[in-house]
Parts: structure tokens; sequence; C-alpha cells
């Protein structure tokens, strides 16, 4: 029997993995868990706060999942901007403490990022590390976007914009969702780097054994505290499948919609959804 106390991240992660064949019973054994009283909207109004809770210990934790940083850079690349970036400039939304960002500037060196994020904390342990002066940081939400870049003196529109695990988020996905595009030059590409497991039934199996058998004790054992942890889990069961995701982009006016892949134990369960302005 494995000791609890000595059972790393990738070790759970891979003991975790390791039921995926019993995923049918283990899904419908924890579907309980999901049906009382999830307010999609009002939890996505307070989870700036709880990320503003949980900040300190974001880069641990996230750090700890194998293939994240990887799956940011490649969102990063899919957006296709030449050169390395020479003379665009690139909105980062929903930056957090800085790990997509951190991607845009490794893929586009030659590029200004701006990034933005509505936690505060979140923003302060980005701000912190270590930054060519081309990156700014600017604190706003996503649905306060115009006018506060405006109120910053930065102009639009932008050259490209990478959203990462940021819509699902959003109270009004719509609306936020027309506030990005709105941001973007004719022709600018987004990329839209989001869970979405509503298609799969395997999926949605697969992402509540990982939560529950590793994504939510260790947040509770590094932060003393799962509700962020037990939030992420609600809000992509929740969340829109890939279908109806690539419509509301082409409903705020996007063309060439598609969506990409990512490797390893999140194939199926996170996604690159592409498109242009």
């Amino acid at each position: 029997m494995i000791s609890r106390s000595r059972l790393r991240a990738p070790a759970a992660l891979a003991l975790a993995l390791g039921t995926a064949a019993l995923v049918p019973p283990t899904y419908r054994s924890l579907r309980s868990r999901h049906r009382p009283g999830f307010d999609r909207t009002a939890a996505a109004a307070g989870v700036s706060a709880q990320f503003d809770q949980d900040a300190a210990s974001y880069d641990r934790l996230v750090g700890a999942n194998p293939g994240y940083h990887e799956h940011l850079r490649l969102a990063a690349r899919r957006l296709g901007l030449p050169a390395r970036g020479a003379g665009a400039v690139v909105l980062d939304v929903g930056c957090g403490t800085g790990l997509s960002t951190a991607a845009l500037v490794e893929t586009y060196p030659e590029a200004r990022v701006v990034a933005v994020d509505a936690s505060a904390e979140m923003l302060a342990r980005a701000r912190e590390k270590s930054w060519p002066g081309t990156v700014r940081f600017v604190h706003a939400r996503a649905e306060d976007l115009t006018a506060v870049l405006a109120a910053e003196g930065i102009e639009g529109p932008f050259d490209g914009l990478l959203a990462a695990y940021l819509v699902r988020n959003l109270p009004d996905r719509d609306a936020g969702l027309a506030v990005l595009v709105d941001q973007l030059a004719p022709g600018a590409p987004i990329a839209v780097h989001e869970y979405s497991v509503a298609d799969s039934a395997y999926a949605r199996g697969v992402w509540s054994a990982v939560c529950w058998a590793v994504i939510i004790p260790l947040g509770r054992r590094v932060t003393g505290d799962a509700s962020l942890y037990r939030y992420l889990w609600r809000s992509v069961l929740a969340f829109d499948g890939l279908t109806r995701l690539e419509q509301r982009l082409r409903d705020a006016g996007l063309r060439e919609v598609h969506t990409r892949p990512v490797d390893g134990w999140q194939r199926g369960i996170v996604h690159t959804v592409l498109g242009r302005r």
C-alpha cells in the first residue's frame, strides 16, 4: 500500500490514470457530487477572489501537472504569428501569474505583450518575475477590458490574443467573448485554450477521477482549502462542449474556427480553439 504522505503529484496522477479503465463506474459514483446546487454564474463571479486567496501556491500546483507549461507554449505557437512576433502586439487575457505570458514571450520574443488578469494577487505574483521591457501587466476584468486599456493609454487593435483557461470563468461568456474579439485587428488570430469535456463521457470520467484522486487533495494539502479546486472540477463539467464553444466564437464574429488537441493525459480534456477576426 502507498502512503498518502509519500505520494508525489506525478505518481498520484499516474495512479489516477491507471484507474481509467474503471471510468464508467467511477464517473457514475461521482455524478451525485456534481448535481446539487452549482450556480455557475455566481461561482464565476467570485472566482477572482478565490484566485487571490491561492495565488501564492498556484505555480507550485500547476507545475505538478504534466504538460501544463508545454500546452501553454503549444497554444501560443498555434497563433502562428510570423517573424518571432516582430512588430506585433499580443494580448494575453487571463494571464494569472504570468505562465501564459511566459509562453508568449518565449514563442514571440520580438512581440510586445499586454497581459491582463482580474485577480490582483495573481498579477502581483506575475510582476515579481523577471520580464523583458516588452511586457506590460494590467489589472482588469475581461468585461471591462476596453475601458481599462483606454485608461492605461494602451491602444489596439491587437495582432493576436491568447485566452488560456479564461472563457469558462467568465460570468457572461458571450459578452466577454465579444469584448475579446473587439480587441483584435481584422484577420488577427485568437487562441482559446480551455478544458472541455461535455461531449465525451470518457473525458468527463477521466477528469473527475483525476480531480478527486489528485487535484482536489493536493490543493487542500498545499493551501489548506480545496474550494478553488472543487470549483475547477465543477466548472469544467458544467462548461461547453467543443461544438457549443466553437459556435460561441463564430457568433462573436470569428471565422476559420476550429479545434486542435493536446497530447498526454489531457488529450480529449484540454483543447485549443482557434479563429480569426
